[in-house]
């Protein structure tokens, strides 16, 4: 099981092997209905996923967009229409073409937070070439 806080847990114990938890990262799949496959090698099996299925660990950026690097040791192009602030504060992300969620590290929001800019309304994302709008209200993000 992948816990709200992006701890794997088996048995109810977390699991703190870091080439394990390295591994479980790597092999976590997004399915088609829903659900989360863990595949190692020729293995596999569902696991519960509780929140987020992925962290964003860093950003980078070039002229006109951001990029995600995420725990999978993958990466995407960031879509800023689908980012949330969570209650507690956290900023989440779908990924995997929609189908997962992405919680962002403590790094990777600020990062993120040094390329927010008010425009209009509501924010956008400074980059050298381009100004992208976030679709979050102005009054969550402070």
């Amino acid at each position: 099981m992948l816990d709200r806080e992006l701890h794997w847990l088996h048995d109810g114990e977390r699991i703190t092997h870091p080439k394990i938890i390295e591994a479980f990262n790597q092999g976590l799949v997004p399915t088609d209905d829903g659900r989360f496959q863990l595949r190692i090698g020729n293995d596999w099996a569902y696991v519960t996923v509780e929140g987020a299925a992925y962290r964003v660990n860093a950003i980078d950026t070039d002229d006109t967009r951001v990029y995600l690097r995420l725990s999978d040791r993958t990466g995407e192009a960031l879509d800023p229409t689908t980012l949330r602030l969570g209650e507690d504060g956290v900023l989440t992300v779908r990924v995997k073409d929609g189908r997962a969620e992405a919680r962002f590290s403590r790094d990777a929001q600020f990062a993120l937070g040094q390329l927010l800019v008010p425009e209009g309304e509501g924010w956008a994302l400074q980059l050298p070439t381009a100004r992208v709008p976030v679709p979050i209200a102005p009054s969550a993000l402070g």
